[in-house]
């Protein structure tokens, strides 16, 4: 199947947030399971980080890029000036509490399709 053709089936799911099983084959994308393979394929060779900077550029020179709806995620942004180290917080109590946001239960196997 062609790149651009599973592209196209990966931007369908993403847009849509269907399944990937449900991908109608009538749009001509290949199956689901194809799309999503080839979206794990480029992730691992890292196409998408390397598309970004030169979109951005791209983006930016034509006055296409909106900053009112931009967001900075500070665990990736490095801070201009070092301000003062955070100190850990004291403990007030001995041992462990219980958790109280997860279960005991195994932990979700990652999105399968079939």
């Amino acid at each position: 199947m062609p790149d651009r053709q599973a592209l196209c089936g990966i931007l369908f799911v993403l847009h849509t947030g269907i399944q990937w099983e449900f991908l109608p084959q009538e749009l001509g994308f290949g199956s689901g399971m194809t799309c999503w393979r080839r979206l794990a394929a480029w992730n691992e060779a890292g196409v998408w980080d390397q598309l970004h900077v030169p979109l951005l550029k791209k983006l930016r020179s034509a006055g296409k890029l909106d900053w009112s709806r931009a967001v900075i995620d500070s665990s990736h942004v490095r801070a201009a000036r070092r301000g003062p180290k955070a100190v850990p917080a004291r403990s007030i109590a001995h041992g462990r509490a219980a958790s109280t946001t997860s279960s005991p239960t195994p932990r979700a196997s990652p999105l399968r399709c079939r």
